[in-house]
């Protein structure tokens, strides 16, 4: 087959033309992979924003209402249930002039001394510098250890008859792995500066000196509990042996205990008793990316504690 002698050889021209069809096919099928990643990434960020807490402002309310504000979880300085968090929250709803009543909302397994410690003392100062405004604890599932720490500290508190309360005591954990170093043929060599520096070191032997001082520790802080509990609850206590034994009761054995007042919820307390039926939320709600900065800081400082201290965790629990 022949060609004007101006124009290229049939083949070429074939060849240009399946070239130009695969580049324009291999273009199609980028726009589509593009608007495909586009589409996932959209709907990614639609469902983010539907199912994740992201913080941010808190919700307020003109005139008259019962603020709450929430303890949730463990009680620990880098969680939501910090000192910091909760005080912050405590001192908005007390300084808001629309404020009739404070409601701390409580499911708390308890958790660190100082940040419950904190907490109790913010709670009696505001009351001291507030005298006109109540606050009330409401127990939700469980008020435990800590968090009877911190509830004690209300001018009442109120409970389902289900509720799971108590647990006056102090505990610190830890682990020995003594034996099965021995198995595995591993030999702890510790260096330190200080007889005992290596305090309760899992991974050697227990000393029966060290042992008695961590008592000794554990028995002063629960004193501190026991102190707490009894100036807060006052002549509507009623002790019994088991008390501060460590043992947790249901809602209504609490209350003839006298550990709590009586049954109640938040929108029972702040329409019956606060009588401001309006419930404004002041909880601090941090948002992901300070949950995410805070647990990094918190397991660094973990790891750095364990490895120049070597100190068990004393605990509300």
């Amino acid at each position: 087959m022949s060609t004007p002698d101006n124009e290229p050889p049939w083949e070429r021209q074939l060849l240009e033309k399946v070239a130009f069809a695969a580049l324009h096919e291999q273009r199609a099928k980028r726009r589509w992979g593009i608007f495909f990643k586009l589409a996932g990434l959209t709907y990614l960020v639609a469902v983010l924003v539907l199912v994740v807490d992201w913080g941010g402002a808190e919700q307020r309310a003109d005139g008259r209402h019962t603020a709450v504000i929430h303890l949730h979880g463990t009680i620990e300085a880098q969680g939501e249930a910090s000192a910091q968090n909760v005080n912050d929250a405590l001192e908005a709803a007390f300084a808001d002039k629309g404020t009739a009543g404070v409601i701390l909302r409580v499911n708390s397994p308890g958790g660190s001394p100082v940040q419950a410690g904190i907490v109790h003392d913010e709670i009696r100062r505001l009351r001291t510098k507030h005298p006109q405004i109540p606050l009330y604890a409401v127990v939700e599932d469980l008020c435990a250890s800590g968090g009877y720490y911190v509830a004690v500290a209300a001018d009442k508190i109120f409970v389902d008859k289900a509720s799971i309360v108590g647990s006056i005591g102090v505990l610190m954990d830890g682990f020995g792995f003594t034996g099965t170093m021995d198995k595995l043929g591993v030999e702890r060599r510790l260096l330190t500066a200080g007889e005992n520096k290596g305090f309760l070191d899992p991974f050697s032997p227990q000393d029966a000196k060290q042992k008695e001082h961590a008592r000794v520790l554990l028995r002063e802080i629960h004193k501190q509990f026991i102190e707490v509990v009894r100036r807060g609850r006052g002549t509507r206590l009623k002790e019994t042996p088991e008390m501060f034994s460590g043992l947790m009761w249901t809602g209504s054995q609490s209350i003839s205990l006298g550990l709590a007042d009586g049954l109640g919820t938040v929108g029972s307390v702040a329409r019956d008793v606060i009588k401001a039926e309006r419930i404004v939320e002041f909880t601090i709600k941090e948002n992901i990316a300070e949950r995410f900065a805070k647990r990094l800081r918190a397991d660094a400082a973990q790891g750095m504690t364990g490895t120049l201290l070597g100190f068990s965790q004393t605990l509300f629990h």
